[in-house]
């Protein structure tokens, strides 16, 4: 059974910092990209920031230079790390794993975390 387990959401103020965390299980985590995305209310969801199973990185234009996506395959864990935090970053945010080896496609999803920035 896969599961994703986000942690670390919460409230901060604006311009603070908040640390998620996903811990995987059921998956060989190494094998997988793995990405973090939002949804605020009423909107739809996006795609924060990914990494690949090989360490590369990408991100969304609005988080670029404030949030860090970083993995450790011995832990099975990936986090992002949030600065300089904007209300505009408030948004469930959910775990994502994802692979397509030679077009079979996994996809999984952990439960969300809330992150809420306000002052």
């Amino acid at each position: 059974q896969v599961q994703l387990v986000e942690s670390g959401g919460g409230l901060a103020q604006p311009g603070g910092s908040l640390r998620l965390s996903c811990a995987a299980s059921g998956i060989i985590f190494s094998s997988y990209a793995m990405g973090w995305y939002r949804q605020a209310s009423g909107k739809q969801r996006e795609l924060v920031a990914v990494i690949a199973s090989r360490g590369s990185t990408n991100y969304a234009d609005s988080v670029k230079d404030r949030f860090t996506i970083s993995r450790d395959n011995a832990k099975n864990t990936v986090d992002l790390q949030m600065n300089s935090l904007k209300p505009e970053d408030t948004a469930v945010y959910y775990c994502n794993a994802y692979q397509d080896f030679f077009g079979s496609r996994r996809n999984y999803w952990g439960q969300g975390s809330q992150v809420t920035v306000s002052s």
